[in-house]
């Protein structure tokens, strides 16, 4: 009820009982003269909480005046914001033009160059941590290169899956070239050339074998005429394979591995074996070193275990590696793909050492490899990816 018509009303009622106290006896004029002070209260009060609600109204208007105002200098600042981040994009693309225009004005060269003088002397005897035995490594040859830097890589070809591993035999010299697609098969195929792999169509290979068992991972690798891979629902068992007639000649178990991945950014690879001038190896992660790899040095003829180091290469952000001359390099990644990196090596002589050594870059090329293979007698690196 508004002000006025409370006025309206108050104002018959105050005739009526008038009329009444003319006529009413003494106690009646009484209550009509409570009455009238409680309506005259009443009347006050009103008053007081029109004037209340139009300063409260006052109050939320001018409130809703301010945030109006930082509103519109909210906007002002965002758009001064993205035209400096649009600003800083188009700087960072100029840049990066820059850089790869300076890459490419560099002399391409072979995919990996080694540099010579870095490891002159034969592995003496060292007391076997896990077996608890003294080894010696051979070295059949001269063992004197070591990785300088990554000068260019080459897309050879677009085949299969987004993960596997294609390589050839380092040891034969042979031309061929053998594919595995995706990370758990029982087929390889095996091509007559790089040329015949490049041109050929991946769904009619020159030969397909059908192994014995399946594999696992991206970590296999043909060797002296035989493919050694990790069997498929088995942690850590080693098999090797005769190319000739596709039966398993032998087999392995390489202690303290699978039971974490070997690369964090290949997850399905548990085993990777590798070989370099100095034979045939197996890198694996530990957790009982803090997931740090391991590498184990196998007996290409028996597969038997010959020495075992731990190493302080992480596999966390891990996505390859590979030896040469003994000593192991780990390339590291981001888990959404980027340019890869060398942080980390080992070297089994203790000449190299991690820290004393920079970081080298793959060039650019922002994705990741499921797997990189050293080839010895060419002294490249092969990769997928």
């Amino acid at each position: 009820m508004s002000v006025t018509a409370f006025l309206v009303v108050l104002l018959s009622f105050s005739l009526t009982v008038g009329s009444v106290h003319s006529q009413g006896s003494p106690h009646d004029s009484f209550i009509i003269q409570y009455l009238e002070r409680r309506l005259s209260q009443m009347e006050e009060r009103m008053n007081q909480c029109e004037q209340k609600t139009v300063g409260v109204t006052q109050k939320t208007y001018d409130l809703s005046s301010e945030i109006r105002g930082y509103l519109s200098t909210l906007n002002v600042v965002r758009s001064e914001v993205q035209s400096e981040m649009d600003g800083m994009s188009a700087r960072v693309d100029r840049v990066e033009r820059e850089l790869e225009y300076l890459e490419n004005k560099i002399p391409t060269q072979t995919d990996i160059e080694m540099e010579e003088a870095l490891l002159e002397q034969q592995i003496k005897a060292a007391e076997l941590d896990l077996l608890k035995k003294k080894s010696k490594i051979k070295v059949e040859k001269d063992c004197s290169i070591g990785l300088s830097q990554i000068k260019s890589l080459k897309i050879v070809k677009k085949a299969g899956d987004t993960d596997g591993s294609w390589f050839k035999d380092p040891s034969q010299g042979s031309a061929k070239v053998y594919l595995l697609s995706g990370i758990s098969n029982n087929t390889l195929l095996e091509y007559e050339s790089l040329h015949s792999f490049i041109e050929s169509n991946t769904t009619t290979p020159v030969k397909v074998l059908q192994l014995p068992f399946p594999w696992i991972g991206t970590g296999q690798l043909v060797y002296n005429g035989f493919l050694y891979y990790h069997k498929a629902d088995t942690p850590n068992q080693i098999l090797k394979v005769d190319l000739l007639n596709g039966t398993m000649v032998d087999s392995t178990l390489v202690p303290g591995a699978g039971r974490l991945p070997v690369y964090s950014l290949n997850p399905n690879t548990y085993l990777d074996v590798a070989v370099d001038e100095l034979g045939l190896w197996v890198i694996h992660a530990d957790p009982e070193y803090g997931g740090n790899l391991v590498i184990t040095k196998l007996d290409k003829g028996s597969l038997a275990v010959e020495y075992t180091w731990d190493t302080k290469c992480r596999s966390r952000d891990a996505e390859g590696a590979f030896l040469i001359c003994g000593t192991l390099y780990v390339v590291y990644n981001t888990r959404y793909g980027g340019r890869s990196t060398i942080q980390c090596l080992y070297d089994i002589h203790d000449i190299i050492h991690s820290d004393e050594s920079p970081v080298m870059f793959f060039p650019k090329r922002y994705t990741s490899h499921s797997s990189i293979h050293y080839h010895p007698r060419r002294q490249t690196a092969v990769c997928l990816g």
